[in-house]
């Protein structure tokens, strides 16, 4: 039989809501969305359904809900550009419980504290919420600034960390 090389998919219930998450042929974890998410994916028809590829995916994430994962150690893959990359990479270093914002991330990738523009669009673009904590980020006074998934979410998931 061959090889399926399209997109693996299963869904997970969460705290958030509904999680969709998808997965290359090799098992690595290529987005995590949530229903109404601005640029997130949506089910289609051609992928195929393998939770048992998600089964470490699904333990941590209870784990992460239930207050007992702090840190996710899975395998990622991603497809932007080479700035989204580094943009999403340095979200990985955003502690659990603690906030950030977008000039920081800037400082971290090593571009221009005028670059928080373009900072926040990659942040928007982030294709594997919660896994890839952009809800860590918020703006330089403090406040909740944008999250693809929702504020509300952002909300919750800050104040389950005990960011908040």
């Amino acid at each position: 039989m061959a090889q399926y090389d399209g997109v693996h998919y299963t869904t997970l219930d969460s705290p958030v809501g509904p999680l969709l998450l998808t997965a290359d042929a090799s098992g690595a974890l290529t987005s995590l969305s949530v229903p109404g998410q601005k640029g997130g994916r949506t089910l289609r028809p051609e992928w195929r359904h393998t939770p048992t590829l998600f089964r470490e995916a699904e333990r941590q994430l209870v784990a992460y809900f239930a207050g007992e994962l702090k840190e996710f150690r899975l395998e990622l893959r991603t497809d932007g550009s080479e700035f989204r990359e580094r943009v999403w990479a340095a979200l990985d270093s955003v502690p659990y419980g603690a906030t950030t914002t977008y000039g920081a991330i800037a400082g971290l990738i090593g571009a221009p504290r005028v670059a928080v523009r373009a900072i926040g669009g990659a942040i928007g673009a982030n294709p594997l919420l919660i896994v890839r904590p952009c809800h860590r980020v918020i703006g330089a006074n403090g406040t909740l600034t944008g999250y693809a998934g929702g504020l509300d979410r952002k909300l919750r998931l800050l104040t389950m960390e005990g960011a908040l």
